[in-house]
């Protein structure tokens, strides 16, 4: 009975220990953000203060007024929204349909095709930022919209790809043996047996992939050159100039920028640990 008491007592003090620590370590990556936030309240002078934290008095919330009319917010989130949905649906859409070609029909590439497909997620996207520039160049792609979204796709589909194959595995093939007896296609098998199966592995890839492509930004600052498609983030570099030394604006339009992919983050969290786990049991 001591040597059961004793164990249980060192498992709550290990438990404690485990607890304290990734307290500390949550505390240390939210101290960014928290820092960032705050000195986005305060006045441009107060970022020179020996305080590392500092109570605005009063908050200076003219610094978002800035950020947001001088930095071109709306226009620019408005792009995001459109090249991130459109990269979303594309993604997902053709993830699928690639992966249910290699994995459930039968011819004599599928294998080698996907391994090709799946040798795309060692390759860098930022690896093909000058032979994509030179041939957009040719093609007459550049400062448009498609400048940005084949290699958004082209990039993400890999990782899609290798989800959608991995819960494919999973997925009994009497389902679709089933179907087939009863008369439906192969379309009418994907879009209607298989697709609303494949929720938890679509949710996972819409959401990394939205998180890739919102805060992608050197190629959308190599390919496009007026305002018309560019997005989110170019938002900090209207500040390069006129509020270069105006800190707490800058630091506004981090926030801003930053904002709507950490909400998307945080109230999709447990989605993307699940699809994640679950791909990983199935495959």
């Amino acid at each position: 009975m001591d040597f059961v008491g004793k164990n249980t007592r060192s498992k709550k003090i290990g438990r404690i220990f485990l607890i304290g620590f990734m307290i500390i370590v949550a505390i240390g990556q939210l101290f960014p953000l928290i820092w960032l936030f705050d000195f986005s309240l305060a006045k441009s002078g107060d970022l020179f203060a020996s305080d590392l934290l500092i109570i605005p008095d009063p908050p200076q919330w003219v610094n978002y007024v800035t950020a947001f009319v001088d930095g071109k917010v709306l226009k620019y989130l408005f792009n995001s929204i459109i090249v991130n949905v459109i990269t979303v649906v594309a993604t997902v859409m053709i993830s699928l349909l690639v992966a249910f070609a290699c994995t459930r029909m039968k011819w004599k590439l599928s294998k080698m095709t996907m391994g090709i497909l799946l040798l795309g997620m060692m390759i860098p996207i930022h690896a093909t930022l000058l032979p994509n520039f030179i041939l957009y160049s040719k093609m007459n792609l550049t400062d448009s919209i498609f400048a940005l979204l084949i290699p958004y796709i082209a990039f993400a589909l890999p990782q899609g790809i290798f989800i959608m194959s991995s819960f494919l595995e999973g997925i009994p093939k009497a389902l679709e043996e089933a179907a087939v007896m009863d008369g439906c296609g192969i379309y009418r098998i994907i879009f209607q047996i298989i697709f609303p199966m494949m929720k938890p592995a679509m949710i996972t890839i819409s959401i990394m992939t939205f998180l890739n492509s919102w805060n992608e930004f050197t190629m959308a600052m190599t390919y496009l050159e007026s305002d018309k498609y560019r997005t989110l983030p170019f938002s900090v570099l209207n500040f390069a100039g006129q509020y270069a030394s105006n800190y707490a604006v800058q630091f506004a339009v981090m926030v801003l920028t930053a904002l709507p992919a950490l909400v998307v983050f945080i109230l999709l969290n447990e989605q993307i640990t699940k699809g994640i786990t679950v791909g990983a049991v199935k495959g």
